[in-house]
């Protein structure tokens, strides 16, 4: 997964345009590479777990052109038919969690969802 994101390419301005008025400041500058993640529809890395061992994972998520429509995200943990989570939730706001998805990257080298998107995914704020 490290040389996906490492090497991951912009999306076409036509593709990112529809998407800018949803974003502001540093969130612009990292929305051609998180719309490219978003189109690749998968994601493998690892959930990380403060004083343990991180958790591996696979997200596979839907894709469709408009920032309103829904993003069906699907979640696996550890290869585990058990652990297995579902979200839906508008484009614009998956593509966002994508967006600090490749900023946490490039900060510690682990691809992970932010705390918040886990929060969105367990109903923790429901």
């Amino acid at each position: 997964m490290t040389q996906v994101l490492d090497a991951i390419q912009p999306a076409t301005p036509r593709d990112v345009n529809v998407y800018l008025p949803y974003y502001q400041g540093g969130k612009r500058d990292l929305l051609p590479l998180a719309i490219t993640l978003y189109q690749n529809s998968n994601l493998e890395g690892q959930r990380g777990i403060e004083g343990g061992s991180n958790i591996p994972f696979v997200a596979t998520w839907n894709v469709s052109k408009l920032p309103a429509d829904l993003t069906r995200c699907r979640i696996q943990f550890d290869n585990d038919g058990d652990l297995n989570y579902e979200l839906t939730i508008t484009n614009f706001e998956f593509i966002g969690f994508l967006i600090e998805v490749i900023t946490n990257y490039r900060r510690t080298k682990v691809a992970d969802f932010p705390k918040t998107f886990y929060r969105k995914l367990l109903k923790l704020d429901d």
